[in-house]
């Protein structure tokens, strides 16, 4: 497993080299040509041994090297589809390793204050006319409550200034936020969150690409719902 942070100072390419592990490999004979090669080999020897009284049936030598094209297009098919694969994976690469030092919004609730600056998103399945949003501390203790008014279907941002409910500037840290939203006869809407953080390195797994987003956490790269 390797990581590369954000304190180097290489361009986006450069961090993929050093996350893909990008190596070149020499080129040798495919399985398929080797197939191809091995069958042919075999066929013209069974031609020249042949019983003159007993011919190879010529049914039996289509049907032999039908059954060949059919192997030689499907090792042909699987050598394409693996081309692809590792041309998807390079560009996956190399757009994760551009995310370092950026922010990005990812799925979840929590609320990191940075020099009493903290920003969030909300996504609303319909129009609300009030939307409550309710912040609290690492105890669990309610903090703050917005009231950001109406509010159209969609996205939309906030942010909090990192004051308490009497004006007090709380210390930075690790906040959550909740939402409430309901229309002016009381129907509930509802709205899913997504928090907001700075990538600071890239890690290559097994199973693909890992953002660390510093507090809050490792995110997978197919998790980032939008780059700011």
């Amino acid at each position: 497993m390797t990581t590369v942070n954000s304190t180097t100072s290489k361009t986006a390419e450069d961090v993929y080299n050093a996350v893909g592990g990008r190596t070149e490999t020499k080129t040798s004979a495919s399985t398929a040509e080797d197939l191809e090669s091995r069958f042919l080999t075999l066929l013209m020897t069974q031609i020249k041994n042949q019983d003159p009284l007993n011919p190879l049936d010529n049914a039996q030598v289509t049907s032999q090297l039908a059954q060949l094209n059919m192997v030689t297009g499907i090792e042909s098919l699987n050598s394409t589809m693996t081309k692809l694969l590792d041309g998807y994976a390079e560009a996956q690469g190399m757009q994760a390793a551009g995310m370092i030092g950026k922010n990005v919004m990812v799925a979840g609730n929590n609320l990191p204050l940075v020099s009493s600056k903290a920003y969030a998103s909300i996504n609303l399945e319909g129009k609300a006319d009030k939307v409550t949003v309710t912040i609290k501390d690492s105890s669990g203790k309610t903090v703050q409550t917005q009231e950001l008014g109406e509010q159209a279907a969609g996205q939309f941002f906030f942010a909090w200034d990192g004051k308490d409910a009497e004006g007090n500037v709380l210390t930075d840290g690790m906040y959550t936020f909740s939402v409430k939203a309901a229309t002016l006869t009381g129907t509930e809407v509802k709205a899913t969150t997504s928090q907001i953080g700075t990538v600071s390195a890239v890690t290559r797994t097994s199973s693909g690409f890992v953002l660390d987003m510093g507090d809050l956490g490792d995110v997978a790269f197919q998790d980032v719902q939008k780059i700011l």
